[in-house]
């Protein structure tokens, strides 16, 4: 049974994967919510291929939230970050 089919605390008294995550539809993704779905996956709860899927995002998508909260933390999550850390990222890069 996948863990999207798992049936739901009220249906059957155990608490699903998902019924910790945000909902399915999410359209705002704030620096928190990614951060509950990375470490989801990081935890085993559900694969990427799950929540990708779940949240209509690509593999890449997630892997750069991955990244972003595995070097900087949950922070960097934070959309009005993801351009100081690029710029950051490429700092870097140039002085290697």
């Amino acid at each position: 049974m996948s863990v999207e089919s798992t049936p739901s605390m009220a249906a059957s008294g155990v608490e699903s994967a998902w019924d910790r995550l945000p909902p399915a539809d999410t359209q705002r993704w704030v620096a928190r919510r990614k951060a509950e779905v990375v470490r989801a996956v990081e935890a085993g709860l559900v694969s990427v291929a799950e929540a990708c899927a779940r949240y209509n995002i690509s593999e890449e998508e997630f892997d750069s939230w991955r990244a972003r909260m595995s070097r900087h933390g949950v922070h960097a999550l934070k959309t009005t970050q993801l351009h100081y850390f690029e710029k950051h990222r490429r700092k870097k890069k140039a002085k290697a």
